[in-house]
C-alpha cells in the first residue's frame, strides 16, 4: 500500500510541473542537499522561450519588489510538516455543521487548506492589519541567534514571534509586505475561477497592496477600488486630514468569468423593488413603450407591433395563436397605436425566463415587464448602517456584554460584501477573522435570503492584553473572542427568527505540529536500534479522531465532510463522505474487520502502518480487497 506523505502541497514541485508541461525542453536535472536527483528548471533557456529576441544578461523592466521578496516566494512555495487538529468540545454542531473556525498562524492554515481547497472558494475577504506603524506582526521567516531571538520577539503560548512593526523600523514596509505577500499568493490558489478576493486596507499600505495584489492577480482582474465611509465624522486625533474612510481591493480570479450577485443593497431601492420571486426582487412596468415618441409607433417599427395571445387563466402567452385566449395589441388607454418594447423573439425568450406576465385590470388585460435592479456598484459606500462603530463596535459589545475589539466592521457592510460577492451556496473564506464578523454576517445573510454560505475562518489565537476588559472578562485570547461571538450570535438569531434555518454550528480545528514522529519524515537520521524502539511512529498524545483529519489534509477530502464513526468487531471505523474515505487506525485488525470495510466499496481506506492481528491478515489483506472492491486506493500512515 502507499504511504501518505502527511504534510503540505509542495507548490515548488507543482509549479515546476505546469512549467514542463508548457516548455518541456526547459526541465532538467540536479542533486539536492541529500545528494539525489530531482527535476529543476532551466531558467536560462526559459527566459529564451519566454522572449522574441535574444536575451543577454539583466534589462530595465517595470517592477515591485522589496528586500526579501524572493524569500516571501519561497517560503510561500516551501512545504510544513503540520496538521489539524479537531477540537470538539470548543465546537457548536460538531457533527452536522459545515462551517470551520481555525485557530493558528494564517500562512500555516493556508498551506494546510491549499490542497484540499484548490479553487473551492468563491469568496475571500481579509481585514489584515493595517500597518500604522503600532501593528504587531506574526514573524515566522527570519532567524536569528538564540540569544537574539527572546530580546526582538514576544513569544506567544502557541511559540509564534510577535513583532511589533513600528513606523522607526527600518523594514517596516519589508515587514508588511513579506507577512501580505505569502498569503495572499496562496490564497489566490483556492478561489474558484469565477471567485473574488476583497481585501480592506487604509492609506497607509493602499498603494504597496495594490501593487501587490495586481503582480499576484493581474491588473485585468482588478474589479475596482471601494471606498467605504465608516467614520462619516472623521478621526480627530489626525494632525491634518482626519480620515473617515477605508479602501477596499476587488479583485476577480478571471475577470471573464466573476459575476456579481443579483442583490439590491440600497435599502430606498429595495422599496421600489418589492415583489419577488425565485429570481430575486423585481417591479412591473407597462410592456408597452410609452416614451420616445414618433419613433416608437406601429409605423416607424413594425416588427415591433404583433399581437400577444393570453389565455383566459392568463398563464400562458404567446405571439402565435392559441386556444381559449384573447389577442392584446400595444394600444393605449387613449387609442394610441405604440408597439412593444421588442421583438417577438425577444418578448418569447423573456417570457420563457419568467419577465414578461399578464393582470387584469378591470375589464382589461394588460402585459408587465419584470424589471430586475440591475444596479451599478459605485465605488463610493456611504449608507450610514457601515459606520464602524454604531453596527460594529456597538453590535459587538452588546453580543458579548464587553468591550473587546476597538474597530470591528460594521456587521452590515459585511452583510453586503457576502450577499454582493458570494452565491447563496458558496464558501467564505477570512484568514484574519478577528473579532468573526464575517461568521456573524454569513449566518445573518443566509437567515435573510434562506442561503446556505459556509465560512472558514482562521484565526492566530494572539493573547488578550491582561489589562483589558476582554481579558477580565476571561477571554485570554482573540479566537476565545470569535468563538463566543459565533456561538451567541448563532443563538441570537435563532431566538429573534424562530422559523430561520441556518447552520449556526462550526467544527473548530487548531493548527499544531504533525501528528506523526519526526522519524516519519526523516527515517535515515535514525540509527537501527532506535528504529526497533519506535517502531510506532504516531505521537503518544493523539486521538485517532487528530489522525482522521490529518489524512482529510492529504487526501483532499473537505474539512466539513459528514463523518460517521461505527464499530465493527470492536475497532473504532470512520466513515467520511458517504463511503469516500473509510479509516480504522486501531491495532490488531483482523479479517472481520478488513472484509466489513471492503464489502461497503470505499474509494479510500486507509489504516496505520504494520496494524494488522498478524501475518496471516497480511498476507489475506490484498487478496480481500481484490474479491470484494479492488478499485479502493489503500494507503497508510
Amino acid at each position: 500500500m502507499d504511504k501518505l506523505k502527511m504534510h503540505s502541497l509542495n507548490k515548488v514541485d507543482e509549479n515546476i510541473k505546469k512549467i514542463g508541461a508548457q516548455f518541456p525542453n526547459c526541465i532538467t536535472e540536479r542533486k539536492n542537499q541529500q545528494g539525489e536527483v530531482e527535476y529543476a528548471i532551466d531558467f536560462d533557456l526559459l527566459k529564451q522561450e519566454l522572449s522574441s529576441v535574444i536575451v543577454e544578461g539583466r534589462e530595465e523592466r517595470y517592477q515591485f519588489t522589496w528586500p526579501d521578496k524572493k524569500k516571501s516566494i519561497l517560503l510561500a512555495n516551501a512545504p510544513i510538516a503540520k496538521t489539524l487538529r479537531p477540537c470538539r468540545e470548543e465546537s457548536v454542531d460538531f457533527d452536522d455543521t459545515e462551517n470551520l473556525y481555525i485557530e493558528g498562524d494564517n500562512l500555516e492554515v493556508l498551506k494546510l487548506l491549499q490542497e484540499t481547497y484548490l479553487e473551492k472558494i468563491d469568496l475571500i475577504y481579509i481585514d489584515p492589519p493595517y500597518n500604522t506603524g503600532n501593528d504587531i506582526l506574526y514573524i515566522n521567516d527570519y532567524i536569528d541567534r538564540e540569544d537574539e531571538f527572546h530580546k526582538k520577539y514576544e513569544i506567544d503560548e502557541q511559540g509564534n514571534r510577535l513583532y511589533l512593526n513600528t513606523d522607526m523600523n527600518g523594514r517596516y514596509h519589508t515587514n508588511w509586505l513579506n507577512m501580505m505577500y505569502q498569503r495572499i499568493k496562496i490564497a489566490k490558489d483556492l478561489i474558484k475561477n469565477d471567485g473574488f478576493f476583497l481585501v480592506a486596507i487604509d492609506h497607509n499600505e493602499l498603494f504597496n497592496l495594490g501593487e501587490v495584489c495586481d503582480e499576484i492577480f493581474g491588473y485585468s482582474n482588478r474589479v475596482g477600488v471601494i471606498s467605504v465611509v465608516h467614520k462619516p465624522e472623521g478621526r480627530n486625533q489626525a494632525k491634518f486630514i482626519g480620515p473617515s474612510n477605508e479602501f477596499m481591493l476587488v479583485y476577480a480570479k478571471n475577470e471573464d468569468k466573476a459575476k456579481l450577485q443579483k442583490v439590491i443593497l440600497d435599502e430606498e431601492q429595495k422599496k421600489a423593488f418589492s415583489c419577488q420571486d425565485e429570481n430575486g426582487a423585481y417591479r412591473l412596468k407597462n410592456f408597452i413603450r410609452l416614451s420616445d415618441g414618433k419613433y416608437a409607433t406601429k409605423e416607424s417599427k413594425p416588427t415591433f407591433w404583433y399581437p400577444i395571445y393570453v389565455t383566459e387563466d392568463l398563464k400562458t402567452l404567446s405571439y402565435t395563436k392559441i386556444e381559449h385566449s384573447v389577442a392584446i395589441y400595444p394600444i393605449t388607454d387613449s387609442g394610441v397605436e405604440r408597439t412593444w418594447k421588442t421583438t417577438k423573439e425577444t418578448f418569447l425568450e423573456r417570457y420563457q425566463n419568467g419577465d414578461i406576465v399578464a393582470q387584469k385590470e378591470g375589464n382589461k388585460i394588460r402585459i408587465y415587464e419584470k424589471l430586475r435592479e440591475n444596479q451599478v456598484i459605485k465605488t463610493h459606500w456611504v449608507d450610514k448602517k457601515y459606520h464602524g462603530y454604531h453596527f460594529g463596535t456597538k453590535i459587538l459589545d452588546e453580543i458579548l456584554g464587553v468591550k473587546t475589539f476597538d474597530f470591528p466592521k460594521s456587521l452590515y457592510l459585511m452583510r453586503d460584501i457576502v450577499k454582493l460577492f458570494c452565491p447563496k451556496g458558496g464558501i467564505v473564506l477570512d484568514f484574519f477573522s478577528g473579532s468573526a464578523t464575517s461568521a456573524h454576517a454569513i449566518m445573518l445573510a443566509n437567515h435573510e435570503d434562506c442561503g446556505n454560505r459556509k465560512f472558514i475562518l482562521a484565526q492566530i489565537p494572539a493573547a488578550c492584553n491582561e489589562k483589558s476588559e476582554a481579558y477580565k472578562a476571561g477571554y485570554k485570547n482573540i479566537c476565545e473572542i470569535g468563538k463566543e461571538r459565533i456561538r451567541r450570535a448563532g443563538n441570537k438569531i435563532a431566538q429573534e427568527n424562530p422559523q430561520a434555518k441556518f447552520d449556526k454550528g462550526f467544527r473548530v480545528l487548531k493548527c499544531d505540529s504533525s501528528n506523526m514522529k519526526e522519524i516519519y519524515y526523516n527515517p535515515a537520521e535514525y540509527n537501527t536500534d532506535l528504529l526497533d524502539i519506535l517502531i510506532d511512529n504516531i505521537k503518544a498524545d493523539r486521538t485517532a479522531e487528530d489522525l482522521l483529519f490529518q489524512v482529510m489534509l492529504d487526501l483532499g477530502v473537505l474539512l466539513s465532510s459528514d463523518i460517521k464513526q461505527t464499530s465493527i468487531a470492536g475497532k473504532t471505523v470512520f466513515n467520511v463522505a458517504d463511503n469516500f474515505l473509510m479509516a480504522c487506525f486501531d491495532t490488531d485488525i483482523n479479517e472481520e474487520v478488513i472484509t466489513a470495510i471492503a464489502k461497503q466499496k470505499p474509494y479510500y481506506f486507509v489504516m496505520r502502518d504494520s496494524s494488522m492481528e498478524n501475518d496471516s491478515v497480511a498476507t489475506n489483506f490484498e487478496q480481500i480487497f481484490t474479491t470484494y472492491s479492488p478499485e479502493t486506493k489503500r494507503k497508510v500512515l
